[in-house]
């Protein structure tokens, strides 16, 4: 009897999306189990490539295309994803995710941080234009922000004027905090009919010690003495909007949440969220294996990433889960785990493995394959 396996893994940051790792794992499945009947699910948790994966794995998704303003006012060809109708978003639901709009990733490699001059103006765009198409609901995904606006850039995309002492509008990204002094979010586009949901694994508050300048500020450039003005910054704009700093999830993406929340919307734990939308519950209950991973597993790795709210849909059904990841730190526990192959091993070493990633994801596939599916 052929087995069923369902490949489910998230992006491996910096090397390849979701989608391209479940091709290569299935690929090297294929090799040892050419009976298998697979089934490609690729996941995320609001960063990179959940646009990707939602258009890989939702049958009927279109892909649409749309140029926006990007973190370093260049045109981007980026695009969002047009879900099908269901009776709760007779229009169909949009996925508009930050990564592919103003997203770090699109400051080159090695990136040319831009910590007071990047923006979200992007993913406003992206959102503004999923809303002229009329969808019935907003899917957005924040992760891998390039910027620390606070999501002034979308905002403003969308309809709010923010303005200096003068009633000038403040000029793009972190550096027009220092002189805001006026927020008018009257003009902002209504939220859709099904509400805007935002996925997010950051739980982080919009100021403070854990905040998004100190916590995320040095991975898009700030210096240390930087951190502490673009937590004024940040603070000036939180007087001025009726959103909770506090919250959960207002310091994501450099205070996108906290912008996104002035707008209404809902932060939610994208691992969780996307498994919904996927359909990931209905697949683990029909099939024999699961097959999910990341680029690093380690001991926060339990904490609402995908391969544990993954693991844990499969281990609710008594369907065993393997693990693919490029590195298995020392301390991640992976004892709920039927199988484990770490790209880090396979191939010789970290670097051999970030070189060739879908290779080593073919092998990684094609080991759990002779494990799990013995022929």
């Amino acid at each position: 009897m052929a087995h069923t396996v369902v490949i489910a893994p998230d992006s491996f940051k910096g090397t390849i999306g979701a989608a391209a790792a479940a091709e290569a794992l299935a690929a090297g499945w294929r090799r040892e189990s050419t009976d298998s009947d697979l089934r490609l699910l690729p996941m995320a948790d609001g960063g990179e490539g959940t646009v990707d994966a939602f258009a890989a794995a939702v049958p009927g998704a279109q892909r649409m295309p749309v140029t926006v303003t990007g973190p370093e006012d260049e045109p981007v060809e980026a695009s969002w994803v047009l879900l099908p109708p269901t009776p709760d978003a007779p229009h169909g639901t949009a996925v508009v995710e930050l990564a592919n709009t103003s997203g770090i990733e699109l400051l080159g490699t090695p990136p040319r941080l831009r910590a007071f001059d990047a923006h979200t103006r992007g993913f406003g765009e992206a959102i503004a234009d999923a809303l002229a198409h009329g969808v019935s609901r907003l899917v957005l995904g924040i992760g891998s922000s390039s910027s620390t606006d606070g999501g002034t850039g979308m905002l403003t995309a969308l309809g709010a004027r923010f303005t200096d002492a003068a009633a000038r509008p403040v000029v793009a990204g972190a550096r027009g905090l220092g002189s805001v002094a006026a927020a008018d979010l009257s003009g902002l586009a209504p939220l859709p009919p099904g509400g805007v949901t935002v996925l997010s694994d950051v739980t982080n508050p919009l100021l403070g010690p854990r905040g998004a300048a100190a916590v995320f500020g040095p991975q898009k450039g700030a210096l240390p003495d930087d951190i502490a003005v673009l937590d004024a910054g940040l603070a000036r704009l939180a007087q001025l909007v009726d959103a909770d700093p506090e919250a959960p999830g207002a310091g994501a993406a450099g205070g996108t949440g906290f912008g996104l929340l002035a707008w209404g919307a809902s932060l939610v734990p994208g691992s969780a969220a996307v498994a919904e939308l996927v359909g990931l519950d209905a697949a683990v209950g029909e099939t024999s294996v699961v097959v999910t991973g990341e680029g690093s597993y380690d001991g926060q790795s339990a904490a609402g990433k995908v391969p544990a709210h993954v693991g844990a849909v499969a281990a609710a059904v008594g369907v065993p889960v393997a693990l693919v990841a490029g590195r298995i730190a020392a301390d991640a526990d992976t004892s709920g785990f039927a199988a484990t192959a770490s790209l880090t091993e396979l191939a010789g070493s970290g670097e051999a493995a970030m070189a060739e990633t879908a290779r080593w994801l073919e092998e990684a596939g094609a080991q759990l394959a002779r494990e799990l599916d013995p022929r």
